[in-house]
């Protein structure tokens, strides 16, 4: 199984990408500006291959747990990508909540030269079951693109 993220448009600093799952468009998310040099947790993730894990660790995860109950069976995780640690696919709307992590949406807006992603929690509850059954396949891989000019 091969999960995909598409960058599709940036804002002043923020960026839009969709989210596939073997070749099926799944939802929106919203990442960081993507940056030459790192920001800690104001930088989208770097394009490039890397893997799916489930963190069952800290407290994002306890807090979903109460939120999603027998849903949550651990954070999805990005692992792999060099300079960035506990990179998860989570909720949120706006930058200000993503802290260097893609969040989920099934719509988006720009408003005042920034995208923000609408419908967050519904898009999580969605994929997140998808997410896991690829996190817990030996072989799975997100690929990273950009498919927009800088």
């Amino acid at each position: 199984m091969e999960s995909k993220i598409i960058r599709i448009a940036q804002g002043k600093n923020s960026t839009l990408s969709q989210l596939y799952i073997n070749d099926i468009f799944q939802c929106y998310l919203l990442e960081d500006k993507i940056r030459e040099i790192k920001v800690p947790t104001e930088t989208a993730i770097p394009s490039g291959v890397f893997s799916l894990k489930l963190n069952t660790i800290g407290a994002k995860n306890v807090n979903y747990k109460k939120a999603l109950g027998k849903l949550h069976e651990g954070m999805i995780e990005i692992n792999g990508i060099p300079n960035f640690s506990f990179v998860y696919i989570h909720t949120g709307n706006t930058i200000k909540e993503t802290n260097g992590c893609p969040l989920c949406g099934f719509g988006f807006q720009f408003t005042e030269g920034e995208y923000v992603v609408t419908q967050s929690v519904s898009a999580y509850r969605m994929v997140y079951p998808k997410l896991v059954n690829l996190a817990k396949s030996t072989s799975n891989k997100i690929v990273i693109e950009n498919n927009f000019q800088f």
